[in-house]
């Protein structure tokens, strides 16, 4: 097992440096950050300095070298927009992006399992095929359309939550949350459902053909036969079995769950990282970019590598093969 999870950082280090090169080289050549920085009214001696002063008359691959140095050490350089070190500032604003992405993955699970499990139990009931309608819808809207119609029905019309921010929030050390206070949870509630509802239909058809495919297989009708009870039949044998592909897709889409938190945060002005990723492109913050960028690539690597960690859990074949050879 520890070779085994060696050899995956291994593997992931390459995938780090392409990532960083690619969004370094992409973001490099995107705006003029020391004009957005200078204003209008600036001399060319004044630009002359600040170029020098942040490094952007080296050549790039020295400039890239500088980056990766930097990086390897949580170090990210200065915020041209905001001319503060950008790892304070995704520190300050990952506690939100955290905490949103935990909550819809934990809504997603929670509703999607079940929801799966059920139609593809029972395939032709009415609540089944209301579930289906769902799932289709929630499929098909975009993002930020679910949660423009969320705010209309619950904060404009109704006005039970809030539409925008996060509420009141407790600092924990580093760490703030707004799990502790009412308007913190409230303020949570709208953007989490948002977040939540694709990868909520996603898990749910997924668990549904999963769930439907082993019902079919020679070893449910050899425990039917045997007389045990559908409860065992179901969850005992049935659902256990649809978990590895669940836990993959899980596991990825909570990392897609952070990456593409981007237009949830946006429309609810959640003070999120991808909140700080617009910001900084409208400015041609580069740093900044570069940075959230290669943060989204290590919470990939780093969920797949627990996503294979877990197999050896869960399926006990995989066990088997790898003690086999």
């Amino acid at each position: 097992m520890f070779a085994f999870v060696i050899s995956r950082l291994l593997q992931a280090i390459p995938v780090m440096l392409a990532v960083s090169f690619i969004s370094f080289a992409m973001f490099t050549y995107v705006g003029d950050p020391v004009a957005i920085m200078l204003g209008q009214d600036f001399t060319e001696a004044q630009r002359a300095a600040l170029v020098a002063e942040l490094g952007l008359d080296q050549p790039f691959f020295v400039q890239f070298l500088k980056f990766i140095g930097n990086a390897v050490q949580g170090e990210f350089g200065l915020s041209y927009r905001l001319s503060r070190p950008v790892a304070e500032l995704i520190a300050e604003r990952a506690p939100a992006t955290l905490e949103l992405a935990l909550c819809a993955a934990v809504i997603a699970m929670a509703v999607g399992v079940p929801m799966g499990v059920y139609t593809g139990l029972y395939r032709h009931s009415i609540l089944s095929r209301f579930f289906l309608t769902f799932s289709l819808i929630g499929v098909s809207l975009p993002t930020f359309l679910i949660g423009i119609l969320l705010i209309l029905i619950f904060a404009v019309a109704l006005g039970w939550l809030p539409s925008f921010g996060r509420g009141d929030v407790v600092r924990l050390g580093w760490w703030t949350t707004g799990f502790l206070t009412v308007s913190g949870l409230k303020a949570l509630i709208l953007p989490a459902i948002t977040l939540g509802v694709f990868q909520l239909t996603l898990i749910m058809r997924l668990v549904r053909a999963e769930m439907m495919e082993v019902l079919r297989t020679d070893y449910i009708k050899f425990a039917r036969a045997r007389g045990l009870s559908n409860r065992a039949i179901n969850f005992g044998h049935a659902l256990k079995n649809t978990l590895v592909p669940v836990i993959t897709i899980a596991g990825l889409q909570l990392g897609a769950i952070i990456a593409f938190a981007i237009v949830t945060e946006t429309v609810f002005q959640w003070p999120g990282m991808g909140l700080l990723f617009i910001q900084s492109v409208g400015a041609a913050d580069v740093p900044v970019m570069a940075a959230y960028l290669m943060l989204i690539a290590l919470v990939f690597v780093t969920i797949n590598l627990i996503v294979d960690l877990l197999y050896y859990a869960v399926d006990p074949r995989l066990r088997i093969g790898k003690g086999a050879h």
